[in-house]
């Protein structure tokens, strides 16, 4: 495989997505990698093709510890304060099976700058090349501002914003944004129930717990 190295995003946007399939982040559904078949998921939803795994070979439980524990140093590197650290250790994830970087002709015939892999390369050492590259050319082209942590107060989601405008506040925002956003919601029209009713007269006022407008927001 060869990695484009200009093109951080494809990168950071895998290492984002793996840290957040952890049980630490995903409280409700759990660990995300479940086995080897969730791992392949993974990597075809990424369009990730190892080495290892050519020829029809599909990820086995090896691979899963593998990633696993590749997931654990990706959240290290995006956790880390010093932008020293995240180097040393993205570039230590780029030389376990990193070739490069090299220039190779693109789709159109223009000379790029690639990192490559080996025929050979595990599943977790493909992840870790491209992770690694990622991140690098992430902290190299945004800062190191953008290595985040969700925004969201029940969440301990990790994610790399390489969003032109950097205004990214959420590890997933289909989820967390939405999930602040309905909270809020419910709070105002809490909010504005119970206004409603310390208006009304003592004799006719609604109990929170009598079924009137104090319940609807606790369902």
């Amino acid at each position: 495989m060869k990695i484009p190295f200009s093109d951080y995003k494809l990168g950071a946007g895998v290492a984002t997505d793996l840290v957040n399939t952890s049980p630490v982040v995903q409280t409700t559904r759990g660990e995300l990698l479940t086995g080897p078949s969730a791992l392949a998921d993974f990597l075809a939803e990424h369009d990730v093709r190892p080495g290892a795994l050519a020829d029809g070979r599909q990820p086995d439980d090896t691979d899963l510890d593998a990633v696993r524990a590749l997931r654990a140093e990706i959240r290290a590197i995006l956790e880390a304060e010093a932008e020293e650290h995240v180097v040393e250790a993205a570039s230590t994830l780029v030389e376990r099976a990193g070739i490069g970087p090299s220039l190779y002709r693109d789709g159109e015939g223009r000379w790029q700058w690639y990192v490559a892999t080996s025929p050979d390369t595990s599943v977790a050492d493909e992840l870790a090349v491209l992770t690694g590259t990622g991140l690098l050319g992430a902290l190299r082209t945004l800062s190191h501002d953008r290595f985040r942590r969700c925004a969201s107060p029940v969440c301990e989601g990790m994610f790399v914003d390489t969003s032109k405008a950097g205004r990214r506040r959420y590890c997933m925002p289909e989820v967390c944004g939405n999930r602040l956003n309905v909270a809020s919601h419910r709070a105002r029209r809490l909010e504005s129930a119970r206004r409603e009713n310390a208006r009304r007269p003592e004799s006719t006022r609604r109990r929170p717990d009598s079924g009137g407008a104090g319940d609807t927001d606790s369902q």
